[in-house]
């Protein structure tokens, strides 16, 4: 152990919904989260990792009534699917919980009642679309109408997929439940909101203070600069959740008590444990608190959550780390492709840790999106892990068998080099520490490629055949053994699976970090048995023919109507003319943006080399604002100004839409702003 204190340290994901299956994307946090975890257990820390199923909301109460079950058993089962599949990607929580627990009510009662009480909750009444036959007040996902601007039918309740308009369902033409197809009603109801403005300057030291990542401080700063609104959290009854403290038929929103999820899972933790809850939650505690989250939950995690807690007199988290998203052979996650894998559909036809590997070596500090490309893949885990580490091991096992007796030599063949391998070990745990993971599995690499080069240039299987020399092949073949040694150390955080197995095969009692120090000498070791096999594509190529029947069944289960995009796939003809007249131009995105109170809009700012364009577009549900900034597309330039509640429109980006998503139109590079599309 190094003489430095222990730390203590408490670590969360974020809560899957309790709604549906764990996929690839998802897995790329808690596969991170799980890799940084393992390396402070391995220094030595005195380190938590909690989480839970996020089980509230309208939608998984519609869900189990469709299923007709009630909504605490369909949270039930997913919870065990959630926690097999984690289990299978070796993600190892101390304590797996779910926000329907007696820890999270009394939480949420607790910072809302704190709140309330020092004048931090604000109500009013709004004006709602409510369903008259469901007797609930309808989030504007849920009603469809006629678009009053282009007259498309089946549109949602603020945006039109076809125009692009902006409304409120009160200016939709025949407006619908699109939960039971009754015509909604405009009714008032009395909402509570929490007033996040009373933390402002407070926020803004915080954002400031190195708790984020600078990406993620400038969107914040973005979003601070534009005025804080009060967030409403607050829901009418019938509303699966907890109902509020002294606000009958009221329920809190499920963004309020997703996050005090954690504190639950970790107080459902300590109780079990005996560990102290209040030393790692009180104002001053000398713990560390660190959530793992995806970029597009940040206004979450890092205005809300900060503010909430600061009120409510608790703690507030020591950083906030955000990813991007995960894409595949470069682009968004596809059904129709395959492309869009459940953790369970990956699994039943290749190894987790390959996964855990890849992703690994493509992870950085920073919230940059991660390409799976499929064929880097293969051939980056079949060359790093079988054809570098696993190597080391199976070229120099035998010899120690035969000469040896299965017993390493007492004598090392090169001490300088082993210990420039054991001191590596600190660059190493910078790296992963800083969760900058693809720096250190390249420092490994690097190590790797040394300790195959040492084996490959002293030719143990020549000198083998040499009479009076087994002692030096003995020598060389334990050095090979001790440097493989180091690099299951460094990268069992990594390849838990695979290092368990090394080290049943080394015969060791640890892999922790700190036993890199101990050289193996005069040690017996075990048989050899191949630690990993090699990625097979047709494996990969199964998997994803097997997630495309994944689609197929889901397909089956789906009886909603299908829109217009695929109803009219043939739009009327226009005259040779008619199409000139459409200037389209080439733009970049300079910048992009969330429109509050607008669940399907983005707001761009185009750059038409030498004037600026406003633009909103529908495309939040495919592309976080920070992953469009810089890029180039395609838009209408001669489009009449359109006003919309949120601000005037001043032309529209060309996008495709399928029943994946929605697509933005981009030219190759070297197009420029400015110059007219032909």
């Amino acid at each position: 152990m190094s003489h430095t204190a222990t730390r203590k340290i408490l670590v969360t994901s974020a809560l899957p919904y309790a709604n549906g299956d764990i996929h690839l994307g998802h897995l790329l946090e808690y596969i991170q989260t799980d890799i940084w975890v393992r390396f402070q257990k391995s220094r030595g820390q005195q380190c938590y990792y909690v989480c839970a199923d996020d089980a509230h909301g309208t939608a998984i109460m519609l869900r189990a009534e469709q299923e007709g079950i009630t909504s605490e058993a369909l949270i039930e089962r997913v919870s065990h699917a959630h926690q097999a599949d984690f289990a299978r990607f070796g993600v190892n929580f101390d304590n797996y919980h779910s926000t329907h627990s007696t820890e999270n009510r009394y939480f949420s009662e607790l910072i809302y009642t704190r709140l309330r009480d020092k004048g931090h909750i604000a109500t009013r009444d709004i004006e709602q679309m409510f369903d008259p036959q469901k007797g609930l007040f309808l989030a504007d996902r849920f009603i469809k109408g006629t678009c009053p601007k282009c007259h498309a039918e089946d549109q949602y309740g603020d945006n039109c997929e076809k125009c692009g308009a902006t409304y409120t369902p009160a200016e939709l033409i025949d407006p619908v439940s699109a939960i039971s197809g009754a015509t909604p009603e405009v009714r008032s109801s009395t909402h509570y909101f929490f007033k996040l403005p009373d933390f402002a300057d407070f926020m803004q030291k915080w954002i400031n203070d190195g708790h984020v990542q600078p990406q993620i401080r400038n969107k914040l700063m973005e979003w601070f600069e534009s005025g804080f609104n009060e967030w409403d959290i607050s829901r009418d009854a019938p509303y699966f959740g907890f109902e509020i403290p002294d606000a009958p038929g009221k329920y809190f929103y499920v963004w309020l008590d997703a996050p005090i999820g954690y504190l639950a899972s970790f107080k459902n933790l300590c109780e079990r444990e005996g560990i102290d809850f209040d030393s790692f939650w009180q104002p001053g505690s000398d713990a560390e608190v660190y959530h793992f989250i995806g970029k597009d939950i940040v206004y979450f995690h890092a205005l809300f959550w900060p503010a909430m807690l600061h009120g409510a007199d608790f703690r507030t988290p020591t950083a906030v780390n955000c990813h991007g998203f995960v894409t595949v052979d470069g682009a968004k996650m596809s059904k129709s492709r395959g492309t869009f894998i459940k953790a369970a559909t990956y699994a039943d036809y290749l190894n987790p840790e390959y996964l855990r590997y890849y992703f690994a070596a493509k992870l950085t500090s920073k919230v940059d999106d991660l390409d799976l490309n499929l064929d880097d893949f293969t051939a980056r885990v079949n060359s790093d892990l079988v054809g570098k580490v696993i190597n080391i091991a199976s070229r120099c096992a035998g010899f120690v068998k035969k000469i040896g007796g299965g017993t390493l030599s007492s004598s090392c063949a090169d001490p300088q080099m082993l210990a420039s391998f054991i001191a590596a070990g600190d660059d190493i745990a910078a790296d992963y520490e800083a969760r900058e993971f693809s720096r250190a599995m390249r420092h490994i690499m690097e190590l790797a490629d040394e300790a195959n080069t040492y084996i490959a240039d002293a030719e143990p299987w020549v000198l083998a055949k040499q009479d009076g020399r087994e002692q030096e092949v003995l020598d060389i073949c334990s050095m090979g053994i001790n440097l493989f040694r180091q690099l299951m150390v460094y990268l069992a955080p990594v390849v838990p699976a695979m290092a368990k197995e090394a080290q049943a095969f080394l015969n060791l009692a640890t892999l922790d970090w700190h036993s890199r120090h101990e050289v193996l000498s005069n040690h017996a070791i075990n048989k050899f048995k191949p630690l990993m096999t090699r990625v097979e594509r047709d494996k990969i190529d199964a998997m994803i023919e097997a997630s495309k029947e994944d689609l197929v069944e889901e397909q089956k289960l789906k009886d909603a109507p299908k829109g217009p995009l695929t109803d009219d796939p043939v739009a009327d003809e226009v005259s040779f003319d008619d199409f000139m007249k459409v200037d389209l131009r080439i733009a970049r995105i300079a910048k992009a943006q969330y429109v509050e109170g607008a669940d399907k809009l983005l707001q761009l700012t185009l750059d038409l080399g030498g004037e600026t364009r406003n633009v909103f577009s529908g495309i939040r549900a495919s592309y976080a604002p920070e992953a469009l900034e810089g890029r180039l597309t395609v838009m209408v330039a001669n489009l009449a100004p359109r006003k919309m509640r949120f601000g005037v429109s001043e032309g529209m980006v060309l996008a495709s839409a399928n029943d994946d998503g929605i697509y933005l139109l981009s030219p190759d590079a070297g197009a420029e702003p400015g110059q007219r599309v032909t």
